[in-house]
């Protein structure tokens, strides 16, 4: 391949000046890494090439910088755009339409184009409505009341639509465990006079004939289910790709309205490990001929992505009618969704149609334009008449009227840091069809990237005379032949160098030191450098952000060439003025200037934000800051009525009426305390941008009837006397009390309890050891109710039962967890530990729960203070919840809970301010507790601890009782709610590796591994905790707490724990005690348990680490004969015996075994062995030759030279000395002791755990057996 001429060449040293004065104009096109003509014309926009032979100056530029620069052959290339349909849009067809139809576009690279679009949308469209209904039993009345609606159904379509089809399909949950109940009976009717339960039918198809739509609904019957999520996201999905079979047409608006009181399944969500469902959903259709669901228990709910996409896809528009129960789930939910609609349904769902009129007017007055089957090099935005955005690419239009619209098309310069032209053809060009997201007309663009070449490279001239013949002519350029260089080609790349060329009149070195001089030319060494003399780095350009270029631009030749829509030396700076608009679309609020993508404010006395806006600060304040001086202006009243208000730094101006609230700042109504009147007025920025803000007052007071005011105190006082007279009735007359009951305003009825009769749990699905348990109220809710509950671990068991027998000791001293809703709102700092924010609040809760509990004897204070918020605590749940654990005597119990619940009813403990009616007092086994509805709240969340323990049984069952109402008219309904929680079996062990560690304090950090022994793998999660014996936390090592999860096939994970070094003053103290902290494992979830060792002893030495310790087998090889009982071989280390080791053992290539184990070396312990009993196994002992070998040492160990060592098993005797050696007896080893060597006990771990032992007796001179050259194995092993 020959070589192009543009690097090495002679005339890059003629540019030099060129390109030092025009450093300044450099662009895109100069900046073009390969100067070949195609290249320079893939650049970007505007880019051409002089294919002229005599041309001095850079050949790839703008057009009008060639033609300056003389040149007389400029290659370049144009976009092209064409439209190829366009059927005007034609408003007495009443269906979507959108204007044009099809257009093609090929853009260059950077190159922006736009193109106007028109979209209509009828006033009275086709319509096809699908109702999606909750089928599970708490939605009976639901389902009665819409069977009697079917006229007022049929009368609201009517007025929606000329052209329309109405539908229905139910939902409840999967047919598995946990969600469905399984057995037999509740299969065939979960409920009485109910249908068996599914996961969701078709019930009827679109149809016209409200007839038959009527007639068919009324013969449905409600189902059931146990968990409260429903399974509607399967229905969702099936509605929305069965389109045959729900019958949606091509040219209608699609609405399916979703009715539930319940929260829904999602995918991965947990629940489908629970009932072994683990595929994916495949987004495919699985309906019956009779509409019935038939995947439910073979794929996993879809995610909500999923849905969003295929009912955009699909041009669904869904509209949620939630009851209260759930309500806040799906006003989450539906923001999803570029176009959706959310009512607030009744218990009943009598407003169902209601939400549906006002859903259809809503979603009728938007539409949200959006590109589909965009190709990677394409970028598309969609803008109104004047240029501005919306969110979700969502504007407002008329029904019947037609809107218009800017599409703006951009071919991207690269994606992914690749040039556009480098992707594939499917990346670069596809037809994309931009379109409302609920109509199917579409602007359908095919769009692409124009990668031009050029028709002077097809023909070069060969061994052309101005290349010397050594080379091509192509396009104007030589390209030379491997092994010449230079402009022309004239230079051999095997002359003698000449470095005068080379060097910078400011430089010393050839090339600045950046690369090589060939033929008078610099040749960079590295694609960093560039430039005729190699001096620009191209990462020595200018940064924004820690980005080089701000990673919008390129480095050409030490400056940033930035891309299309960005500028500034580090292209630091947009040309587009997006992130300049306030909220209400305007360029810095009128109060400012945009530069740079900032706002750049006037002078004002106000605090702005980035947009010259008041910021939440300054409208805190705003309306109390401002209201002594309205009050005087206006009414000469208030603290600066008379002289003081003349030094007022605004004026106001009186008005009838005043603007929208959602048109000024804030809008402000205070009482005047003179004459007991309110009276309204706004603030809102200032017309001339030199004053503060302007003061707009209504003229109007609101006062009360002036003759009246004195009857105010006197009724009073009298409804004060009444509700006296009443609570006195009602607390002890029972005949007033339910007489009381029937009067609307108490509530006729209004009964408190639980919403699910039980609940059953797998210890292994736990995350937690609590559980929120619904606590709903029916009735009119116009008054708080305050409901006390307890609840007691272990009901299962019978008084006769071993465990409940024995009676704990009322002494222990035992954590009393406690929690607490505090008199402040929740906010983000407060759930992050290390926050000062939560340090400071958490000192001002121990030091007041301190101070009270102090009065219970033997309490100790509290400890593990955090914060947390409630979700559904009705009005409440934004409140913090404070978390905290007291330690005292179990018999103090009764004691903690009325002092409690005494300060909580007093709303303080000390100088700390809580919310009555809400606390929790727990010990191991009970808790008790109150939790607040207020009014207009049905349902809050009981939180009760599920005390889980390794030692609980297989099953065990927990009751949660509704005790009382303490304050409030409700009675208690369901008061019971069962628990049971299953133990599996485990599926994982987690241990320590051994129950306790030394390290150096100089190695740092003490590693500690946590080993898990897999029986069925899957994920795990494991909680582990220091805590301090001798050493001290933050003086010694730095505590650490967290939990540490497993992933499928991982058995080991290490926790890190900082060591400190000692303080000058703990070095002279020269404190002689143990350094020792303890490390807990505790709550193992997702089915694991905690295995031989859940707790270690680590012990921090002062002493220097020492080299590690050399671990090996004592011999190479190991003899043995069938008739020995055991095989003993030895171990030893060296050097380093002062601190514990361990090291692992395993055999290989043995016929009938297969073991390993571990070796523990005590301090100052210098061998040790590994014995194998071959008696054990039940074959018979055959000679064999296996290996044996070491690994895995601890961290303060290696592995030396004899790292295996070969077992010989023979059928023949051995000499004496190999006997002897055998049983790891050195004669020259114990002769250096001045003693014979006696082994000691050892003990082997293989894999059924089993224990060998070898027992040598030992004497000064020799055993008898061996005097005697007999050797016996019963005296061997006993």
């Amino acid at each position: 391949m020959g070589r192009w001429a543009l690097c090495p060449s002679a005339w890059v040293l003629f540019l030099t000046l060129y390109w030092t004065t025009t450093l300044a104009q450099a662009n895109r096109c100069q900046a073009a890494r390969d100067a070949t003509c195609s290249v320079c014309l893939q650049s970007g926009k505007g880019c051409s090439y002089c294919s002229d032979e005599i041309f001095n100056a850079p050949r790839c530029d703008f057009s009008e910088n060639l033609i300056d620069n003389g040149c007389e052959n400029a290659v370049s290339v144009k976009s092209e755009m064409s439209i190829k349909e366009n059927k005007q849009i034609n408003t007495k067809l009443k269906r979507a339409q959108v204007a044009p139809q099809l257009m093609r576009m090929r853009l260059v690279p950077g190159e922006e184009q736009e193109v106007e679009m028109q979209v209509f949308e009828p006033t009275r469209g086709p319509l096809d409505l699908y109702i999606l209904m909750d089928f599970s039993n708490s939605m009976a009345d639901d389902l009665n009341n819409l069977k009697s609606m079917g006229a007022q159904l049929a009368d609201l379509v009517e007025k929606l639509s000329d052209d329309y089809t109405i539908g229905f399909g139910k939902f409840v949950d999967k047919v598995t465990e946990p969600q469905t109940d399984m057995r037999p009976s509740k299969l065939r009717e979960p409920w009485p006079n109910s249908d068996p339960p599914f996961s969701f039918k078709n019930v009827i198809t679109l149809t016209n004939n409200v007839s038959f739509f009527n007639d068919k609904l009324q013969g449905e019957l409600i189902s059931g289910n146990l968990d409260a999520p429903e399974g509607g996201f399967d229905a969702i999905l099936q509605a929305a790709v069965c389109q045959g079979h729900i019958g949606w047409r091509p040219h209608s608006t699609h609405l399916l309205v979703f009715s539930t009181e319940s929260a829904f399944h999602y995918e991965a969500d947990g629940i489908n490990v629970l009932s072994g469902i683990l595929p994916r959903n495949d987004e495919a259709c699985h309906l019956t001929d009779d509409g019935t669901y038939t995947h439910d228990t073979v794929q996993d709910y879809p995610s909500v992505p999923t849905l969003v996409r295929l009912l955009g896809k699909h041009n669904i528009i869904p509209i949620f009618a939630i009851t209260n129960h759930s309500y806040t789930y799906y006003e989450k939910l539906h923001y999803y969704f570029p176009i959706a609609a959310l009512g607030l349904l009744q218990e009943d769902s009598s407003n169902i149609l209601t939400i549906l009129e006002n859903a259809f007017e809503t979603i009728r007055s938007k539409i949200s334009i959006r590109s589909e089957d965009r190709p990677k090099a394409v970028d598309t935005q969609v803008l109104s008449t004047t240029d501005s955005s919306a969110e979700h690419n969502t504007f407002k239009i008329t029904p019947g009227q037609t809107g218009t619209f800017k599409v703006k098309v951009k071919a991207l310069e690269t994606v992914g840091g690749v040039n556009v032209c480098q992707l594939s053809e499917e990346e670069k060009e596809g037809t994309m069809r931009v379109k409302p997201t609920t109509f199917t007309a579409a602007f359908n663009i095919d769009a692409g990237v124009l990668c031009a070449t050029c028709d002077c490279e097809k023909l070069p001239a060969k061994k052309a005379v101005r290349c010397s013949g050594n080379g091509d002519l192509v396009c104007g350029k030589c390209r030379c032949e491997d092994g010449w260089l230079g402009n022309y080609c004239n230079c051999s790349s095997a002359a003698k160098t000449d470095n005068t060329g080379c060097i910078q009149s400011d430089a010393e070195l050839p090339c600045s030191g950046h690369g090589d001089c060939l033929c008078g030319t610099c040749v960079c060494s590295s694609e960093r450098y560039e430039g005729p003399f190699c001096q620009y780095d191209k990462a020595q350009c200018q940064r924004s952000g820690g980005f080089l270029c701000n990673d919008r631009g390129t480095c050409f030749h030490g400056k940033c060439m930035c891309e299309t829509g960005w500028e500034g030396p580090a292209c630091e700076c947009p040309l587009s003025n997006q992130t300049c608009l306030d909220s209400k679309g305007r360029i810095c609020n009128g109060r400012g200037i945009c530069t740079c993508g900032r706002c750049k404010c006037s002078g004002s006395n106000s605090l702005l934000s980035d947009t010259c806006e008041a910021n939440v600060q300054a409208r805190l304040a705003m309306c109390e800051a401002k209201r002594t001086c309205v009050q005087c202006q206006a009414w000469k009243t208030g603290d600066m009525k008379g002289e003081k208000c003349e030094g007022c730094p605004f004026k106001i101006t009186m008005v009838d009426e005043l603007q929208k609230k959602e048109d000024v700042i804030e809008t402000c109504t205070f009482r005047d305390e003179e004459d007991d009147c309110t009276y309204h007025y706004t603030v809102d920025y200032a017309v001339k941008p030199g004053d503060d803000t302007e003061v707009q007052v209504l003229k109007e007071k609101e006062c009360p009837p002036a003759g009246f005011l004195w009857l105010i105190p006197l009724i009073m006082f009298l409804m004060l006397l009444l509700a006296l007279l009443l609570l006195c009735c009602w607390k002890y007359c029972a005949c007033c009390k339910a007489c009381l009951a029937l009067l609307p305003c108490c509530g006729r009825g209004r009964m408190v309890g639980f919403k699910e009769e039980q609940y059953m749990l797998r210890q292994s699905a736990l995350t937690s050891n609590d559980l929120d348990t619904p606590l709903v109220r029916t009735g009119p809710p116009k008054s708080t109710d305050v409901v006390r509950w307890k609840i007691t671990d272990n009901v299962h068991r019978s008084p006769n039962h071993p465990l409940a027998q024995i009676m704990p000791n009322p002494k222990e001293t035992i954590p009393h967890p406690i929690s607490l809703r505090l008199n402040r709102m929740f906010s983000d700092s407060l759930s992050r530990p290390e926050a000062h924010d939560t340090d400071v609040l958490r000192r001002e809760v121990d030091d007041s729960l301190n101070g009270i509990y102090k009065q219970i004897p033997g309490a100790q204070k509290v400890q593990k203070t955090k914060f947390r918020i409630q979700p559904n605590a009705g009005k409440r749940q934004d409140h913090t919840i404070v978390d905290t654990v007291l330690a005292a005597p179990r018999s103090t119990y009764p004691d903690i809970v009325k002092l409690t619940e005494k300060q909580v009813q007093a709303a303080n403990f000390g100088e700390l301010k809580v919310v009555p009616g809400y606390y929790t007092v727990a010990t191991d086994r009970e808790a008790t507790g109150a939790v607040e509805m207020q009014e207009g709240v049905e349902l809050v969340d009981v939180r009760v601890p599920l005390f889980v323990k390794d030692e609980d049984d297989d099953t065990k069952q927990l009751r949660v009782e509704a005790l009382d109402v303490p304050i409030g008219i409700a009675e208690i309904g369901r008061r019971f709610v069962d628990i049971t929680i299953i133990k599996e079996h485990a599926k994982s062990v987690l241990t320590f590796l051994q129950p306790a560690y030394h390290y150096s304090r100089q190695q740092g950090v003490a590693n500690i591994p946590i080993n898990r022994e897999i029986i069925e793998d899957g994920h795990t999660q494991v909680t582990y905790r220091t805590r301090d014996h001798t050493a001290r936390d933050n003086k010694d090592y730095i505590g650490v707490e967290g939990d540490l999860t497993y992933q499928p096939g991982e058995t080991q994970k290490t926790v890190p724990v900082k060591l400190l070094e000692l303080s000058e003053g703990d070095s002279l103290l020269a404190d002689k005690q143990v350094k020792q902290f303890i490390m807990d494992l505790n709550n193992p979830r997702q089915g694991a348990k905690l295995g031989k060792y859940p707790r270690t002893t680590v012990t921090i030495t002062d002493l220097p680490a020492h080299e590690p310790s050399v671990m090996m087998f004592k011999k190479s090889k190991q003899n043995y004969t069938t008739t020995d009982p055991t095989y003993s071989i030895p171990v030893v280390r060296t050097p380093n015996q002062e601190s514990p080791a361990t090291i692992h053992w395993r055999t290989r290539d043995a016929s009938r075994f297969n073991l390993s184990g571990i070796l523990k070396f005590a301090p100052g312990e210098m061998e040790k062995k590994v014995v194998i009993d071959p008696q054990t196994y039940p074959s018979p002992i055959k000679p064999e030759t296996f290996h044996l070998e070491l690994f895995d040492p601890s961290s303060n160990s290696s592995i030396g030279e004899k790292k295996t060592t070969l077992v010989d098993v023979n059928d023949r005797g051995d000499n004496e000395e190999d006997v002897k050696q055998t049983l790891g007896f050195n004669r020259k080893f114990s002769q250096s002791l001045g003693r014979p060597f006696c082994p000691k006990q050892h003990q082997s771990h293989g894999h059924r755990t089993q224990k060998y032992q070898s027992q040598l007796a030992c004497s000064f001179w020799q055993p008898p057996w061996l005097q005697s050259k007999v050797l016996d194995p019963r005296r061997l092993r006993g």
